[in-house]
């Protein structure tokens, strides 16, 4: 038990040092080619039209603040994991103990982590470059749902997995509807990830969403897949130590799309595989990226069925800035808010 410990938390210790080291040098290149966005505003919301309350708070930050700060994070999980695995290829104990890539376990979040990361780096290198650039959505939504179709497929076709659990009852089987399952969920994980826009905020959540799926893999003695979950929350901490307010660097869609496709994979990783309910603690354990698309949902639903919005601006933590919060409140209430709905789900995970 001892051992599994800290197979689990060195990795997470080495990934947040390996993303301190690095910020200086990607904080470098990323204010010395601008990588920033040459107009403010988003252009178009989700319903269509304009989204004059959120330009107007976040109109300055966007054309000064770097976007890529995802790359910290991704980069220092490869390093992690790939550094480990050499190590114990070379030398032997004590690192071969702590490499966690494993077939079984963590070959496709880390898969769904680089492919999502390197599309993602397109965007952000289109975004930067053209004004108001960027893959269109459609097409970002096209990709999340092929990548996730492969990574449905495997978990169907080699893994022999069709089912997800429910807590307190026998799985529920799926058979074929498994890989569109899977599909609409990461489709819907992807959409709460535009929670990035408030320092700070994206970095906080994701961080203890993936220390509770951490904890989650433990419990079932899924040690590898603690290990990269842990990995990736360390890494994820790093860049926030960077991106408490006032942030040095976004996020933006390089990180959001490779943790979101990751946090998918761990899910249903942790679930039946696992002999657990990883995929129904999901919108729990990560209530503010479920808020998040919830709250947009409406806005839409809102505007077309009763003429006018339901929310200031959507999604909601927009709203809270908008009727006047500190950014500052929202992203320190959403972190508590993550904790308390990550140890409920973590309860209800080991309780079953």
């Amino acid at each position: 038990m001892i051992v599994d410990a800290a197979r689990v938390l060195i990795p997470a210790v080495v990934a947040f040092a390996i993303g301190i080291a690095i910020a200086p040098v990607l904080t470098h290149y990323l204010f010395k080619y601008k990588a920033w966005k040459k107009r403010a505003g988003k252009g178009k919301g989700i319903g269509g039209g304009g989204t004059p309350i959120f330009d107007e708070l976040h109109k300055e930050r966007e054309v000064s603040t770097p976007r890529m700060g995802g790359i910290l994070i991704w980069v220092s999980i490869i390093i992690t994991a790939l550094g480990l695995w050499t190590l114990g290829n070379l030398f032997g104990e004590p690192f071969s103990t702590l490499d966690f890539i494993a077939r079984s376990q963590t070959w496709l979040p880390l898969f769904a982590l680089g492919l999502g990361a390197l599309v993602g780096l397109v965007d952000d290198i289109l975004e930067v470059t053209q004004s108001m650039g960027g893959l269109p959505l459609r097409t970002r939504l096209v990709i999340v749902a092929a990548i996730a179709g492969f990574c449905g497929w495997w978990f169907y076709a080699k893994l022999a997995v069709d089912s997800i659990g429910i807590p307190f009852s026998t799985p529920l089987a799926l058979g074929p509807l498994f890989i569109p399952f899977f599909i609409l969920v990461a489709l819907f994980v992807y959409a709460g990830g535009i929670i990035d826009g408030i320092d700070g905020l994206a970095g906080g959540v994701f961080g203890i969403v993936f220390m509770a799926y951490a904890g989650i893999a433990f419990t079932q003695d899924q040690v590898a897949l603690a290990a990269f979950s842990a990995a990736v929350s360390g890494a994820v901490l790093a860049f926030l130590w960077f991106n408490i307010p006032p942030a040095r660097f976004y996020l933006s869609e390089t990180g959001t799309m490779a943790l979101t496709l990751a946090l998918t994979v761990t899910a249903f990783s942790a679930d039946t595989l696992g002999d657990g309910v990883g995929v129904f603690v999901l919108p729990i354990l990560a209530l503010p990226l479920t808020a998040t698309v919830l709250s947009s949902v409406l806005q839409v639903f809102w505007k077309v069925v009763f003429k006018r919005k339901l929310f200031r601006v959507a999604p909601v933590h927009h709203h809270f800035e908008a009727v006047g919060w500190p950014p500052y409140k929202v992203t320190m209430r959403y972190w508590i808010i993550t904790i308390i709905a990550g140890a409920f789900g973590l309860s209800l995970a080991l309780l079953k």
